[in-house]
């Protein structure tokens, strides 16, 4: 099963971050924040929202950073992934 975004949206799948402390101790995901760099992994058509017309800039594998609280978690597969507008993604990582 595939998500297929409309509009302006993105599907971001996050990246498994483990972290380190000082001392050597690794912390576990659940214990930490919300990894903030994602994996574009779908990317919707663009087109007119809200009147404007929509120019999409990320691409399928492009690595971007959003906001802590942005967009909509869904479960599919085992998998979790965030579904986010363009304009909530802040950078792309090159």
């Amino acid at each position: 099963m595939t998500i297929k975004p409309l509009l302006d949206r993105v599907v971001l799948k996050q990246t498994e971050v483990e972290e380190t402390t000082k001392s050597g101790l690794i912390i576990a995901s659940a214990a930490q924040e919300k990894p903030q760099v994602a994996q574009v992994v779908a990317v919707g058509p663009g087109g007119i929202v809200d009147g404007k017309e929509i120019v999409m800039q990320v691409k399928v594998g492009d690595r971007v950073i959003i906001g802590k609280y942005a967009g909509t978690e869904v479960k599919l597969d085992k998998d979790e992934y965030t579904i986010v507008r363009q304009a909530d993604i802040l950078a792309v990582v090159e």
